[in-house]
């Protein structure tokens, strides 16, 4: 208060110093009409000194812009353009980290109905991310077991067998040479070893950047997923803070309704990787196709892949199966294919509708969709991004229709 009056009295002084300049500056009364014509910044001093008060020092605030003068409106327009055109440079230039965001905050939603589950038995919710975390590392410790000496065993013998295959390659009545008089295997062979050197660190070079990237990329989305997964409360608030009051607890009742359709989406993904994991073992336990608990559990963590992952599943089931004999491998080739159409067209679906509650056709139009738009990750997302697009034109926009 004293600050105030002292600013006030202080403003005071300096109104009276500047009147008693100008009178002092000001020449004798000349009769009227004869003297010279105000200057406008004095005429404007004049009306300053009028409009400061004790209530209002500085004066009133003037009138409000027009809005609907056409400088405004096209000043705004142009702002606006600008700032979206902004916007989408931004978005274009960060697409590939904004992705692998989208993708934590994705499998954040989706694992945090399992982290709910362990905190309302009375786990402190980083004790439940924890033990997620530790179950997610078990599975993938796990795989990696089960896969190294199986392989490491398979490179060092086919390792052993490359001088045999070579001379292969040259009996004309083998089934590698008579692929080598067809197609010059050899020949092909022995001009990628013997040729350019720089060529070929290029491509290997090439290949660990692809490798490493995809690595980073992993890595990065792992992390995130954790941070998310144990913030996820306070950032749902955070949220649902930016809605107007009287709309909040609306959109709270829709917003947790998605939430928990993103964690039905990935428990039903779960469940037909699955069954798409027993229905290969079975298959190779029967036909004596070896590793078969190894590609059980590589089928079903590929089968998490959409559009891709079952595909590469497959290939190396039936390569596998090739070890055996050439019919069971057309076997397994034939029962995968027809075990992938019944999972795309009969099985997918079926679960879908029950866990996320978006219908067969539905299912099978997003999922081709997002895969057209996006790829991988856009197949990924494509059923959960319908969920959410058929809730709300069930909650808002039908309502809406059937009141107009």
């Amino acid at each position: 208060m004293r600050a105030w009056q002292a600013v006030r009295s202080r403003i005071a002084a300096l109104r009276e110093q500047r009147q008693q300049w100008k009178a002092a500056q000001e020449p004798a009364i000349e009769p009227a009409g004869t003297g010279p014509e105000p200057e406008p910044i004095d005429a404007a001093e004049d009306a300053a000194a009028r409009i400061s008060t004790d209530d209002q020092p500085l004066g009133k605030p003037g009138k409000p812009l027009d809005h609907r003068s056409p400088f405004f409106i096209g000043l705004t327009g142009a702002l606006g353009v600008g700032v979206a055109y902004g916007f989408f440079q931004i978005l274009i230039s960060a697409r590939d980290i904004l992705t692998l965001i989208g993708l934590a905050v994705f499998l954040a939603i989706g694992l945090n109905p399992v982290v709910e589950w362990l905190t309302k038995r009375r786990l402190p919710r980083w004790a439940a991310v924890s033990v997620v975390l530790l179950a997610a590392l078990a599975v993938v410790a796990g795989f990696m077991a089960a896969a190294i000496p199986p392989l490491v065993s398979q490179a060092t013998a086919f390792v052993e067998q490359i001088p045999k295959f070579w001379q292969e390659l040259q009996d004309h009545s083998s089934l590698l040479g008579r692929l080598n008089d067809r197609f010059h295997l050899r020949d092909r062979l022995t001009a990628m070893i013997s040729g350019d050197s720089a060529s070929l660190l290029q491509g290997v070079i090439g290949a660990g950047q692809i490798v490493l990237g995809a690595l980073a990329s992993t890595a990065t989305v792992v992390v995130l997923t954790i941070y998310f997964l144990a913030d996820l409360p306070r950032i749902r608030r955070t949220l649902y803070r930016l809605v107007p009051h009287t709309r909040r607890p609306r959109v709270i009742l829709i917003g947790d309704e998605i939430f928990a359709r993103i964690g039905g989406f990935l428990l039903g993904n779960l469940i037909t990787s699955v069954i798409a994991g027993l229905a290969t073992f079975v298959w190779t336990e029967a036909l004596g196709i070896p590793y078969s608990v190894l590609l059980a559990m590589f089928v079903a963590i590929m089968d998490l892949i959409p559009v891709v992952g079952s595909t590469i599943a497959g290939i190396v089931v039936v390569l596998v199966a090739l070890t055996v004999s050439l019919p069971i491998a057309i076997a397994t080739a034939g029962f995968i294919i027809v075990f992938r159409l019944a999972e795309d067209y009969l099985l997918f679906p079926k679960v879908m509708d029950r866990t996320v509650r978006v219908p067969a056709v539905a299912t099978v139009v997003a999922f081709f969709v997002g895969g057209a738009l996006l790829g991988v990750i856009g197949a990924f997302v494509a059923i959960p991004v319908a969920a959410v697009i058929g809730l709300v034109l069930k909650e808002v926009l039908y309502p809406r229709l059937d009141r107009t």
